[in-house]
C-alpha cells in the first residue's frame, strides 16, 4: 500500500508514524495481503448482456456473493448477436475499478464460458413475455440447457455449483443434470430464492416487522404458479417475541388464499406492470441463493433451494423441486427432515409435483427432436 494511503488514517501530531499506526490500517493491510494471495474462483454468467445479469455482475465482482477478500474471474456467456452488448458491460465493469475483479471475459462459446468455472449462473433462456405460458417456453430452452449441460460436463471443474435461473428453471436445470453426467447431480439447483423473499417480505408486511425478522418461509416443488408457499413452520420476531407466523398473523383465510395466490403469481403481476420479468430482485435473489450455498446458513435457519429429489416428503424422485435445506461450510446441503405436513400443504405440494413431471416429460421429449 502506497505511503500516501496510509498516511491519510494517521493523525499528524503525536509519536512516530511507524508507532501510531492504527488498527484500521493494519486490517486494511491484511485484507489487501490476503485479496493479493488467494486464487481467484471462476464464476461463469449465462445471458451476461441482459437485464438480471447487469445487476447480479457488479454484485458478484465486488464480494457480496464470495466474500470481501475473494477475488473472481468472470466469464460472461451470451449469443453471438448480443455480444455488442456484452462488451459493453465488459467495459463497464472494467471502469468500476473494483479490487476483487481480475479478469473479465466475454464470449459466446459455451466452452470458453465454462472452462475450469467454479460456480455457474445460468441465467440467459428465452424470456416470458406478458401473457406467455411457462409451458411455451420449454421446447426451446431445454434445448438451450441440453447444450449448456454437455458443455458443463467437458469443460467445468467436477466440483462446480449449478444454479439455473432461466425459465422453466426447475425443469431446465433437470436437463443440464441429465446432460453432464460427471457431475454429481447434488451439484445443480434452480432459483426458488425469489420465491421466499417474496413470501419473507410479504409476511413481514403483513405482521408490521422488518424482512430479516421474519425465518424459515418454505417454498415447495415448482418455480411457478403451481408453487407453495409454506408458512406453517416460519417465525417472526416481534417486540423481542419469537413466535410462529401463524400465531402473529392470526389469519387462517390470508395465509391459505391471499398470501399463497400472490406469491404464486407475483412474476406475472410484475410482467403485467414493467412489461419485464423481475431483474433487480432476482440478482438479489441469485446472490442469496449462491452466498448461502458457498458459506453455509446459519443455527437453526433453513433456505429454498430447487434440488434433485431423493424423495423427501413422498415427493418423486428425479424432479428438481424446490425443498427446505439447511447448507454446511463445505457448500453441502441437506434437505430438512422431519417437518410435520398436513392435508392442505400436502395437496399443494403433490399438484406442484405433478406439474413437474409433466414439464419433465416434455423437455425429454423436446431434446430427442
Amino acid at each position: 500500500m502506497g505511503q500516501y494511503t496510509k498516511d491519510i488514517y494517521r493523525d499528524p501530531s503525536g509519536p512516530p508514524a511507524e508507532a501510531r499506526e492504527t488498527p484500521y490500517i493494519r486490517n486494511f493491510e491484511d485484507t489487501v495481503n490476503l485479496i493479493v494471495s488467494k486464487e481467484p474462483i471462476r464464476v461463469c454468467v449465462t445471458g451476461a448482456a441482459g437485464q438480471i445479469a447487469y445487476s447480479l455482475l457488479y454484485s458478484v465482482a465486488k464480494g457480496d456473493v464470495f466474500g470481501k477478500d475473494q477475488p473472481v474471474n468472470l466469464l460472461m456467456l451470451d449469443i453471438a448477436p448480443m455480444m455488442g452488448v456484452l462488451e459493453g458491460v465488459k467495459m463497464e465493469l472494467q471502469d468500476c475499478a473494483l479490487p476483487l475483479l481480475r479478469e473479465v471475459v466475454a464470449t459466446d462459446d459455451p466452452e470458453v464460458g465454462f472452462k475450469d468455472c467454479d460456480v455457474a449462473m445460468l441465467v440467459g433462456a428465452m424470456p416470458r413475455r406478458e401473457g406467455m405460458e411457462r409451458k411455451d417456453l420449454l421446447a426451446a430452452n431445454v434445448k438451450i440447457f441440453k447444450v449448456q449441460g454437455q458443455a458443463l460436463d467437458k469443460v467445468a471443474k467436477k466440483t462446480v455449483k449449478v444454479v439455473v435461473v432461466g425459465n422453466p428453471a426447475n425443469t431446465n436445470a433437470c436437463i443440464c443434470a441429465k446432460y453432464a453426467q460427471s457431475i454429481p447431480r447434488e451439484n445443480f439447483s434452480a432459483l426458488t430464492r425469489l420465491d421466499q423473499n417474496r413470501a419473507q417480505a410479504m409476511v413481514a408486511e403483513k405482521v408490521g416487522v422488518p424482512a430479516d425478522a421474519v425465518k424459515n418461509c418454505i417454498i415447495w416443488g415448482n418455480h411457478s404458479s403451481t408453487q407453495f408457499p409454506d408458512v406453517q413452520h416460519a417465525t417472526v420476531e416481534k417486540n423481542n417475541q419469537k413466535m410462529s407466523v401463524i400465531e402473529a398473523v392470526k389469519d387462517d383465510n390470508w395465509v391459505k388464499n391471499d398470501f399463497v395466490k400472490t406469491v404464486q403469481t407475483r412474476g406475472a403481476a410484475v410482467i403485467k406492470a414493467r412489461k419485464l420479468s423481475s431483474a433487480m430482485s432476482a440478482a438479489k435473489a441469485i446472490v442469496d441463493h449462491v452466498r448461502d450455498w458457498w458459506f453455509g446458513t446459519p443455527e437453526g435457519t433453513w433456505v429454498s433451494m430447487a434440488v434433485m429429489s431423493d424423495g423427501s416428503y413422498e415427493t418423486p424422485e428425479g424432479l428438481i423441486y424446490s425443498f427446505p435445506v439447511t447448507i454446511d461450510s463445505s457448500h453441502k446441503y441437506t434437505i430438512v427432515q422431519g417437518l410435520t405436513i398436513n392435508d392442505f400443504a400436502k395437496e399443494k405440494m403433490d399438484i406442484t409435483a405433478k406439474e413437474l413431471q409433466e414439464e419433465k416429460a416434455m423437455a425429454m421429449e423436446a431434446c430427442q427432436d
